[in-house]
């Protein structure tokens, strides 16, 4: 007999107490202590599934099958990593919905965003399925007489990838494809918020004619994570995540002189001079707030405004920041979804507290869980803004990591490009001008990775990503990443 009190589990097709297993060379395996820990959905407020722990031994084991892949791996024609690569891609579009899915039950990303993520991520393991086809080295005149000389560039060996937990498959994939197109090997260590999307990603990995060690995928927290880094047999280090875990891998790959890509910490200056489309612009800020509930390090949650527009600006983003829909992130029309997890609940609400402490002008928004109308479940954040006239306000200053943005008046493009430098950060930034001559000038003088002008969280996988500062080391996608994952050779040839 069918209980009908309770209602129909959302994620029907996934038993909430299966086990899940790494990939460990051909191997899928539980850990060697046995030792698992749990995920968890944010808007039921629930946990699924088990998931293993690896040890330091599960770790070195993982290090080891990569290692004795790469000698196969590394050798084998071009065409035929893109082959696979190609292949993988078509996998990826065919299992778009679970993946997207899987995504949604671990952080709560709407399923909206997700199935635009899933679509990249298709895009990205066919982009370097073709990059590795390309010539990669070049013919050097040198000024030695009798002689030349040319460079090849050839894969570093086995890379450690640790991925983050906002945005785990799509952040991933600017680590996994291109070291692979490459000729590496891999280990990838997914959050532990966010396990098992990866793990589906690596098996349709395999699927796609990945030979065995190639791709190895640990799950478990920071100890797993630590092991990872420290492991003697890895050859570099690719990680997203916070600036401060990002300091303790430098250090300790600079130890061992390991070649690191560090995609860090965030927070984006939106600046709106006076001349700006306010219809384009005031969407943007919204945008730059809201999208992906505002965990993500390419958030524009400095709002710098200037004088003129500054009330304007103000009165509509006070109504149009109501309108985004919170909900069920499984819903179409849902725009907010939770907080990934409770720790990151206890952030970014800590920060509401701060920012009355402080003394901050609250704009819009500031209520939390149920004190959100239509709220009834899930660890939700209402967005929000606050007026921030302190430049030592840390609402202002730090990277909050959820949907709450701090407003500052500017009077000229001088202090305006001040402000946004101030930060220690250097990942994204953006205008709002027509001025053609101001946008270049303010461009080049912009400390960042990324500057969007008239535009904000644009992304193609054949543009390079990555900041300065704090904000990180080495750039994602594009025809640079490839290089990241290289290393060159000059090869000379004495002539009779």
């Amino acid at each position: 007999m069918t209980d009908t009190t309770k209602p129909p589990r959302r994620f029907a097709e996934i038993d909430p107490e299966q086990c899940f297993d790494m990939l460990i060379g051909e191997s899928w395996v539980q850990a060697s202590s046995g030792e698992t820990f749990r995920c968890f959905d944010p808007y039921d407020d629930e946990e699924w599934g088990h998931v293993p722990v690896a040890s330091a031994d599960d770790v070195a084991h993982a290090v080891a099958a990569a290692r004795d892949a790469f000698a196969t791996w590394s050798r084998i024609p071009a065409l035929a990593r893109s082959a696979v690569l190609s292949r993988w891609a078509q996998l990826i579009d065919e299992n778009s919905e679970t993946l997207a899915r899987l995504q949604v039950h671990e952080n709560g990303k709407t399923i909206t965003e997700m199935r635009a993520v899933t679509g990249s991520l298709r895009q990205t393991a066919d982009y370097f399925g073709h990059l590795a086809l390309g010539p990669i080295g070049s013919t050097i005149e040198p000024f030695m007489p009798n002689h030349e000389a040319w460079t090849v560039r050839q894969p570093i060996g086995v890379v450690a990838a640790i991925a983050p937990w906002n945005n785990p498959l799509g952040l991933l994939s600017w680590k996994l494809f291109p070291a692979l197109a490459a000729g590496n090997t891999i280990v990838v260590k997914p959050s532990e918020v966010t396990p098992v999307s990866t793990l589906f990603l690596a098996k349709l990995g395999l699927e796609a004619g990945l030979p065995a060690g190639v791709l190895n995928v640990v799950t478990g927290a920071g100890p797993t994570g630590a092991a990872l880094v420290d492991s003697p047999g890895i050859d570099k280090i690719a990680f997203t995540g916070s600036t401060s875990t990002g300091a303790v891998i430098a250090q300790r790959a600079a130890a061992r002189f390991l070649r690191t890509t560090l995609e860090l910490g965030g927070k984006g200056a939106q600046i709106v001079f006076a001349d700006a489309d306010l219809d384009r612009a005031t969407a943007s800020l919204v945008t730059g707030i809201t999208a992906g509930t505002g965990q993500a390090c390419n958030a524009g949650s400095r709002l710098l405004v200037h004088g003129s527009v500054y009330d304007e600006v103000i009165d509509r983003l006070r109504t149009l920041i109501p309108e985004v829909r919170i909900g069920d992130p499984l819903e179409p029309t849902s725009a907010i979804g939770p907080l990934a997890s409770r720790p990151q609940y206890e952030k970014v609400t800590g920060y509401l507290d701060l920012a009355e402490e402080e003394g901050n002008e609250l704009l819009v928004g500031g209520r939390r869980g149920e004190q959100i109308s239509g709220v009834t479940t899930g660890r939700f954040v209402e967005p929000t803004l606050y007026a921030t006239p302190d430049s030592q306000s840390r609402i202002r200053r730090e990277e909050i990591f959820g949907p709450v943005g701090a407003v500052i008046r500017f009077d000229d493009e001088d202090e305006a490009v001040r402000i946004a430098n101030e930060s220690p950060y250097g990942l994204v930034a953006g205008m709002w001008t027509k001025d053609v001559s101001r946008a270049h000038r303010a461009a080049k003088r912009l400390e960042s990775g990324v500057v969007w002008i008239n535009t904000w969280r644009a992304f193609s996988t054949n543009v390079p990503f990555g900041g300065v500062k704090h904000s990180g080391i080495g750039r994602e996608i594009g025809p640079d990443a490839l290089l990241e994952y290289t290393e060159t050779k000059s090869v000379w040839l004495g002539l009779d």
